[in-house]
Formats: structure tokens, sequence, C-alpha cells
């Protein structure tokens, strides 16, 4: 684990593995413990940087929200501190916003990306009040309310059905955020301009994977995306929810392995 200074914020990572560099961003409100799973699929031909994005897991929060234009340039300091020039980028549902903002800051350092259940649209003016509204909740009631509504959200049916641990293994990752992170994260997001603009300056290999059971942003996010960046490659993944990767490591690690290493020149 190494842990570095990104402006205002201490900023945690890990490096596992050897080969052409993959920068693996979690979703909200997990850490980097989310790959867990998925990584040993992939560290024996990558090497794997998994930083904790400001506001979760053990990394900083810094001062005032945690906007994208924040998440971005601590990622171009995660990975000028790993020695990393140019690496895939993988980035779930918030992931996938920073690497928007990623993408439109320092798109001479992406070689390929894969986008999980996330989105490229802004929030809507009724969806930015809620995520506002809920963090002032997690400031005034605390965080477990606000978790454990989120796991029907996070985690498809069939996951919530058979496997408790996995829901119990997301629930541990979401308590060691704070109030303050929840509340700081939230309307960071809430900040996050329109996307749908950059999808068409997409150029580099891109891989396109959602859930069957994600109630947040699911197929109709993804064909837009598919529609909008050329030659991206969409895959579904039968019985899962936002949390894809967590729920089925065993179906996205391969899809993306395979894609890493059709688009890696060796």
């Amino acid at each position: 684990m190494v842990r570095l200074r990104s402006s205002d914020a201490e900023i945690v990572y890990e490096a596992q593995g050897d080969g052409h560099p993959v920068v693996l961003l979690h979703p909200f409100p997990a850490n980097r413990q989310f790959w867990s799973q998925l990584a040993l699929i992939l560290t024996p031909r990558y090497r794997l940087i998994l930083p904790d994005l400001r506001g979760h897991g053990d990394s900083g929060l810094g001062d005032g929200p945690a906007t994208m234009e924040k998440h971005a340039a601590d990622i171009s300091r995660v990975m000028d501190d790993a020695d990393v020039g140019r690496a895939v980028l993988v980035g779930v549902s918030i992931g996938g916003y920073v690497f928007f903002e990623f993408w439109r800051r320092f798109r001479s350092r992406v070689t390929a990306v894969a986008l999980c259940n996330t989105k490229a649209a802004a929030d809507t003016p009724e969806a930015r009040v809620g995520r506002l509204q809920m963090a002032v909740d997690a400031l005034e009631r605390g965080t477990e309310p606000f978790f454990e509504s989120m796991v029907p959200k996070l985690l498809g049916k069939t996951t919530r059905d058979m496997r408790p641990d996995l829901v119990d293994g997301a629930l541990r990752m979401m308590r060691k955020m704070s109030p303050e992170d929840v509340a700081m994260v939230q309307r960071g997001m809430a900040e996050r301009p329109d996307s749908v603009s950059t999808l068409k300056m997409i150029d580099v290999p891109t891989l396109l994977i959602t859930g069957d059971e994600d109630i947040l942003t699911g197929v109709a996010e993804a064909e837009t995306m598919r529609q909008n960046i050329p030659g991206a490659q969409l895959k579904v993944i039968a019985k899962a929810g936002h949390y894809a990767p967590w729920e089925r490591p065993e179906e996205v690690g391969p899809l993306l392995r395979q894609f890493l290493d059709s688009v890696i020149e060796r």
C-alpha cells in the first residue's frame, strides 16, 4: 500500500502484478477491495493500479466536495507516482464519471477503457436534489441508514438472494466511509458535468459492461454509450446489478482479460 499527497488529500493505492498497466477505478461507496476477486484473473498478465478514490477506503477527503476534477487529478498523480505513463482505465459507476473527466484532461495517458455500470449523462435536476439531500441526511443521521438503503440499488436481486457474503462484503467496504466522506462525495457527483458530448471524442478501444439487474444505470445507459463511442463493444452480465464486477467476477474478469489481450500490443 502506497500513500501519497495529491493536492489537499492523502491518496492510497496498491500495485499488483506485471505487464501493461491497468488502473481500476472502483464505484461509490466502495474502495479498492472491490477488485479483490477480479484482480486474481488479471494479475498474471497485467500490472494493476488500485487506488482508493478520495473520500473512500483509506484515502483522505480533502477540503470541500470531491469533484471529478479532483478525482482525475488524483489519478494522474497516482500514475506519476507508480511510474505509469499510459494505461488502460477501468471505471465502475463513479469510476466512469472520473474517467470522463480524466479523458478530457489527460487523454494522451489512456490506451484503452472499460466502462462498467456507469452513464455519461449528468444528474437530472430531481436526481441532483435527491443526491444533495442524501448528503444532508448522512451528516445529520449518520451513514448506516444510507448504506442499508443502497444495498438493493447497488446489488442485483440474484446477489441479494443467493450471496449474503457479497452483501456483507459490500457493506464492510461502505462502512469505511464517514458521514463527511459520503456527503462530500455525493456533492462532488452532483456537480459533475454532462459527458454525453465527450463520448464521440473517445477514440481508444472501449468495452462497455453492465448488469441485467442494474436499476441505476443498466442496459439503456450502456446502449447510449455504445451508440456514441466509435467501435465500442457492449456486454451484458446476467444476474448482476450495479456492482457487476463484484457480483460476477467469474464472468466480468474473463471479459476484461479477453478485451485487454486483444488491444494491448505485446
